[in-house]
């Protein structure tokens, strides 16, 4: 399995987690359709094991991140999929030093052209971009 494919996992976990309040591997064991447990590596399985064991906690200060870099939107009136996919960026852009904030913020555009509303893809490379910009460690 790819880093994109663990990638896209671990945003349809957040998806997830945005409507159930929960977050697990566990749902994954239920929708074999989603994903095939036997195809992650090592490393992947790691990626998806740190967004669900450091998302929970980290939570309030993603959700602050984008709520300050979202200027026309509150956060409950965001798509939950364009939420997912700016949350995983941000879990990665200030816990995942090791993936490059490029490679990040490309990889949040693609999952967003992919999963959401034809033009959302700009909502979130815009605000990814300005939250680099203006506030992002570096």
């Amino acid at each position: 399995m790819s880093r994109k494919s663990a990638r896209e996992t671990a945003m349809k976990l957040l998806y997830e987690y945005s409507i159930t309040g929960a977050l697990s591997k566990d749902s994954l064991h239920d929708a074999p359709d989603v994903l095939d447990f036997e195809q992650l590596d090592e490393e992947n399985l790691h990626y998806i094991d740190q967004v669900i064991d450091g998302f929970p906690q980290k939570q309030e200060e993603i959700d602050e991140i984008i709520s300050q870099n979202s200027h026309a939107w509150k956060i409950d009136r965001i798509a939950k999929v364009d939420l997912a996919i700016l949350r995983l960026a941000i879990f990665e852009l200030l816990y995942m030093e090791e993936i490059p904030k490029k490679v990040t913020i490309n990889e949040a555009v693609e999952l967003a052209k992919k999963y959401s509303a034809e033009k959302s893809y700009k909502y979130v490379n815009g605000l990814l971009g300005g939250y680099l910009k203006n506030g992002a460690p570096k």
